[in-house]
């Protein structure tokens, strides 16, 4: 059985849960870890830079214990800060792989159905992460997907090829 952790990340709007979406039809049995809902359900810590960090230890720790269970998992989570991947990945352990969406911001911007980045320019959300609070591109990650330049279905695609090769 294929039990890995997927780690996605980039800034908001890049194709995270939309991505995450997607594998589900491909991965069998893949939990998906998306940071919009797991906000909404969960008390969680503020979006200071040490609350993220904490925040995103606390989903870490969810996907290694779905992960130590057999169960594949994504997460799908900006995880802004190289200190986030890292923590993550030594949390995971050897099961963790790290896929930055690259995607320019204005592109992003233009993504946006919520409406978050115009709210982030007109002062109505505090700290948001890549344009008040800055986005740490990744420095090694084992997937860079550009969603700017390639389909959902290009993208998907280059994530299963990865995984299918690492668990061979």
């Amino acid at each position: 059985m294929l039990v890995f952790v997927i780690w996605l990340t980039g800034l908001p709007c890049s194709g995270k849960s939309t991505i995450a979406k997607e594998l589900t039809k491909h991965i069998s049995n893949l939990a998906v870890l998306d940071g919009d809902e797991i906000r909404q359900w969960f008390s969680v810590t503020d979006f200071s830079k040490n609350g993220i960090i904490e925040n995103n230890k606390r989903i870490a720790h969810i996907a290694k214990l779905l992960s130590i269970h057999n169960v594949p998992v994504c997460v799908s989570l900006v995880s802004p800060y190289h200190k986030n991947r890292e923590d993550a990945r030594k949390i995971i352990n050897n099961k963790f792989i790290e896929v930055y969406l690259k995607c320019p911001q204005n592109v992003c911007e233009k993504r946006d159905t919520k409406g978050m980045y115009k709210k982030a320019r007109t002062g109505l959300i505090k700290n948001f992460l890549g344009l008040d609070n800055r986005y740490q591109i990744p420095k090694k990650p084992e997937i860079v997907v550009d969603t700017e330049k390639l389909s959902l279905k290009e993208s998907v695609r280059i994530i299963l090829d990865h995984v299918k090769n690492v668990n061979k």
